[in-house]
């Protein structure tokens, strides 16, 4: 059968017969048609047989069937990891090249501004990780209204990532009628009820057993005890290796292989969650150029590793889950290629290589002879509660302390230098850069400062000279004693004294008017008292000033404000009017006439700040 038999369109057709795909996969046999009728598809099928092709060449033909307004993401590809979502990007951009069809993918690790924008600009295609599609989508990036196909890939190693509880929350946004594409290598039972909830009356597809690997790929196992498993790694990259990916349990692990194969002369570098998008992308370029040679891994790149004509696969360590000995394996073997997967063995991974043998339900065949064979046959190790303690795992943990004691002891070394360069700056130096501080000093002192040094001004140095040089220069007690005797026995109007409306009236006022001399100050008044025939009383001591009234802002002839109508609210008059203008009467508070107004002149405030002189 030929792809041309399965429906493809001319477009999609030239484009793989560009790449060189002459005939269909099985999963690719089985899955294309129903794909493209839109029916929900479920495909199981081991990694390296071409499940990428088989949904993205039918999504691509449905989707430049239609031309909708704008550019709506119409299909979204879910993948576990970001190297996989780089390569299913890479394919779609290789089958649907001679089509108007743009995608785009998105996943975590580097900076969102880029991605944002090209998905502004408008994409047909959307391959994501989970974490970043949900923060995108949260952030109301994203617009799934349109959405006509969806994607789970890899679904396994999804949920055995802990991607379940975000693939059930972005199932949630996602629209009720889709088509839904389910493939994954491995199909175990703890998610037929996410299978069972996403699709609805799939077609199944299954082209081999589940969980069985590839049969070209030629296996080995080799026993070595822990120590020198790097030993005999490095003297199996021989010349007839053209390029090999590692498996180490631990980041840890991968980047102490990569270093030791480094040491011995062979071109390596390692790949893992710690590395960032961008040191993984080159590490990972790098090894597909042929620049490194080895390539050291966790199980973060078992599944999406896509390297054609892969010569070698080694198991450092073998995994603790069985299905994860398949995908590592089956990075090699790819599209009818051979290959070879080497595993090494030692005391405390025999029980998982139990499991895994009894995952393939056969024997891996053991090579015996080599130059380091096992000799360590202890029990395994146990912590205090019984339970074994993977060595691995141990040496992780203790690498990863170190680095924290490290980096706590850096940065409390840079702070304690931090404190010593601030008390070192306030308390100055020794003596010997003393004379260079103060001329640079005087050099970064500015132009008018230098100037007010120069007239006579100078700072203080420190506080206490700062209150010296600002204190009185009598003390203090005499002081007081000086102001309060001058409030006592001092005119208190006669100076430049700052006083409020209540000292002003408590203070004894040696200067008072007659009746007589203060009807003189008003005509009206002085003409309505004329007439009742009172006598005044003789005058101690009369300020005039013609022309203060003028100056002060009174109208010429009017009568003065007193200071008691002001505090008794305008009454003192109406009283006085009511006892008569007797002898018995007693003195009225004498106001200043000479030009200076002051808060007891104004009505409408009392506590307004004035100023006296004995001059005007």
């Amino acid at each position: 059968m030929t792809f041309r038999e399965l429906g493809l369109i001319e477009p999609i057709l030239g484009a793989l017969a560009e790449l060189g795909y002459e005939q269909p996969s099985p999963i690719q046999e089985k899955a294309i048609p129903p794909a493209l009728s839109g029916r929900d598809v479920l495909g199981c099928a081991q990694t390296g047989t071409g499940k990428t092709c088989a949904f993205a060449s039918p999504i691509l033909q449905r989707l430049s069937a239609a031309k909708p307004q704008g550019r709506p993401i119409r299909a979204l590809i879910l993948t576990p990891t970001r190297e996989l979502a780089l390569q299913i990007q890479e394919s779609f951009e290789a089958y649907g090249k001679h089509l108007p069809l743009r995608s785009t993918v998105i996943f975590g690790g580097v900076g969102q501004a880029p991605q944002v924008e090209r998905l502004k600009r408008g994409v047909d295609v959307l391959v994501a990780t989970p974490g970043r599609l949900a923060d995108l989508y949260q952030q109301k990036l994203l617009d799934f209204s349109h959405l006509e196909i969806f994607v789970l890939d890899e679904a396994d190693r999804m949920l055995d990532m802990g991607f379940i509880h975000d693939v059930k929350k972005i199932l949630r946004w996602l629209p009720a009628q889709k088509q839904t594409l389910f493939f994954s290598a491995t199909m175990p039972r703890e998610i037929s009820d996410l299978v069972d909830s996403l699709l609805h009356d799939p077609v199944k597809v299954a082209v081999d057993p589940v969980s069985s690997p590839v049969e070209v790929i030629d296996q080995k196992l080799y026993y070595v005890d822990r120590g020198n498993k790097t030993k005999l790694l490095a003297s199996l990259l021989g010349d007839d290796v053209k390029n090999a990916l590692v498996f180490t349990r631990t980041k840890h692990g991968a980047n102490k292989v990569a270093g030791d194969l480094v040491k011995s002369g062979i071109t390596a570098a390692a790949i893992h969650g710690n590395k960032s998008q961008t040191a993984r992308q080159q590490a990972l370029a790098d090894f597909k150029s042929g620049r490194v040679k080895v390539l050291v891994a966790t199980d973060i790149a078992a599944r999406g590793l896509d390297i054609e004509e892969l010569s070698h696969v080694f198991n450092y360590n073998l995994p603790d889950v069985p299905e994860t000995y398949v995908h590592r394996i089956g990075r090699t073997g790819r599209a009818g290629h051979g290959g070879t997967a080497i595993s090494f063995c030692d005391i405390n991974e025999k029980s998982d290589l139990k499991s895994i043998e009894k995952l393939l339900q056969r024997s891996i065949p053991v090579v015996e002879d080599h130059p380091w064979p096992m000799e360590i046959f202890e029990p395994l190790p146990k912590d205090k509660k019984g339970r074994v303690v993977n060595p691995e795992d141990a040496e992780a943990r203790a690498a990863a302390k170190e680095r924290r004691r490290a980096r706590d002891a850096a940065n409390k070394a840079a702070a304690e230098e931090r404190k010593a360069r601030a008390a070192q700056k306030i308390m100055g130096s020794d003596a010997e850069s003393a004379p260079r501080k103060k001329a640079s000093a005087q050099e970064e002192v500015p132009a008018a400062a230098r100037k007010k040094r120069a007239r006579g001004y100078r700072a203080s140095a420190t506080l206490e000279e700062a209150l010296t040089a600002t204190a009185p220069a009598q003390p203090v007690r005499e002081a007081r004693s000086r102001r309060t005797e001058d409030f006592h026995h001092a005119d208190p109007l006669a100076g430049d004294t700052i006083m409020d409306a209540t000292a002003r009236l408590l203070a004894p006022r040696p200067r008072t008017l007659s009746q007589k001399q203060e009807r003189d100050h008003g005509g009206r008044d002085r003409r309505r008292k004329s007439a009742r025939g009172h006598e005044p009383r003789k005058a101690e001591t009369v300020h005039e000033a013609p022309k203060s009234e003028e100056r002060s802002g009174r109208k010429k002839g009017s009568t003065p404000v007193k200071a008691l109508d002001v505090l008794n609210g305008g009454n003192a008059r109406k009283k006085r009017k009511a006892r008569g203008s007797g002898g018995g009467r007693p003195r009225e508070t004498v106001l200043r006439t000479d030009g200076v107004k002051d808060s007891t002149e104004l009505s409408a405030s009392l506590m307004k700040p004035y100023y006296l002189s004995d001059e005007d």
